[in-house]
């Protein structure tokens, strides 16, 4: 089969003229971008341009004012945010979702256990779904075998994004939106965080779309940039091409 089939040119994720507003005020204006298979994509802008709301309107948690979304050329209208993992979505969020009082190993295996069979197979199959060797290659590529079998909440706020990222990957998502995963995690902590993600993207071929403050994070992570100020697209390009713009320096970085 040729390697350049039009499925493979086609987006893993099309926004198509997304707008949000919330009373008068229009907190996004007329989005559209397309993320395409294997990539990292950045989205950052300053405080208030609109990033978060564009997030929630993509993975269903706002509706928005006009517009859409595609994953894999099939909208998501009307899909509920908890079933977007059905069509091959994983996302961390801000707020940690781990569970404090479970072990990390139980954390990620319940992350799978809703994509997993039949609810009949559930509830007569075995306790983990089958998961356990699935859920330990996660915790094992993202460096946590130490802390298999410590109760999440135990551990340090960097450690608890690495679970959150394993649970992500249960369910094999195809991408993965990432919201603000730089934050409150110290330097060396972070620079793992980097690496593994790097490396995943690498190895398995998963596509990230990231929201991210943390400038440096974002200009050595992500492959591609998209620059939002208030509620609009005003750069696009490479790491390089976005510390060189002069509209970025002045919305964005305070040049």
């Amino acid at each position: 089969m040729n390697a350049h089939t039009p499925s493979d040119r086609a987006p893993i994720l099309a926004v198509h003229n997304i707008s949000k507003q919330f009373g008068g005020i229009r907190a996004v204006n007329n989005v559209s971008f397309e993320v395409r298979k294997g990539e990292i994509l950045g989205l950052i802008g300053p405080n208030g341009s609109g990033k978060s709301t564009l997030f929630n309107c993509i993975l269903g948690q706002l509706k928005p004012t006009t517009g859409h979304c595609e994953i894999n050329g099939k909208s998501t209208d009307g899909v509920r945010p908890a079933d977007l993992s059905l069509m091959g979505v994983g996302r961390t969020f801000q707020q940690l979702s781990v569970f404090p009082k479970m072990t990390v190993l139980d954390n990620v295996i319940l992350a799978g256990q809703e994509h997993e069979g039949t609810m009949l197979s559930r509830l007569f199959g075995k306790p983990d779904a089958g998961l356990t060797g699935k859920a330990e290659q996660l915790i094992e590529f993202f460096r946590l075998t130490p802390y298999r079998d410590t109760e999440a909440g135990s551990l340090s706020y960097g450690q608890q994004k690495l679970v959150d990222a394993a649970m992500a990957f249960m369910a094999g998502p195809g991408i993965v939106l990432l919201d603000e995963p730089a934050g409150g995690v110290n330097l060396t902590m972070l620079a793992n965080l980097k690496e593994r993600l790097q490396t995943y993207n690498r190895e398995h071929g998963t596509t990230f779309v990231v929201i991210e403050h943390n400038m440096e994070f974002v200009m050595s992570l992500c492959t591609r940039i998209i620059v939002l100020a208030q509620g609009e697209i005003i750069a696009e390009g490479s790491p390089e091409e976005i510390r060189s713009n002069q509209m970025v320096i002045d919305a964005y970085l305070g040049g």
